[in-house]
């Protein structure tokens, strides 16, 4: 299949997500990592964001909590290109209400080829990668064949 570039530019949209038995580990990663931050759009679902947006001191788009719809809105943002990577320190231990909404966010992340973190290591990686700082083309499939195939809708009715 071929591909498309994608530009990222210098200062990233990231959406941060936690559940909450990793909010305190999320705000922790985001304090420690304030000034990256800082220079960048950060998106977060519900009480996250409002906690975020205290705690770090700067703007965070806030959209909804993730069972009431925050987790789509952020897959619909990746699907528009309004994100270019996913903070999500999800609790794999702990059964979710909206585990299809996560299911469905994690799925358009890989569909679209953003970076994805679901710890703190693997946050820690991403924020200090020198790619962080400049831009970047992010190579995402050409569905431009999918979209456009003939659908056949089986034997017409009489």
């Amino acid at each position: 299949m071929p591909h498309k570039k994608i530009p990222m530019e210098h200062d990233k949209k990231i959406a941060l997500v936690a559940h909450d038995n990793k909010k305190r580990d999320l705000v922790e990663w985001a304090k420690f990592n304030r000034d990256l931050l800082a220079h960048h759009q950060v998106f977060a679902t519900g009480t996250t964001g409002k906690i975020l947006e205290q705690e770090l001191g700067f703007k965070i788009v806030k959209l909804k909590s993730g069972p009431l719809g925050g987790d789509q809105q952020i897959g619909a943002k990746i699907v528009e290109g309004k994100i270019d990577f996913l903070i999500f320190f999800w609790d794999p231990l702990e059964p979710q209400p909206h585990d299809p909404d996560v299911k469905a966010l994690l799925r358009m992340a890989v569909v679209w080829n953003i970076p994805i973190a679901n710890n703190r290591a693997s946050a820690d990686f991403m924020i200090s990668s020198p790619l962080m700082d400049g831009e970047y083309d992010r190579l995402v499939p050409d569905y431009e064949n999918y979209t456009s195939r003939k659908v056949n809708l089986g034997d017409k009715p009489n």
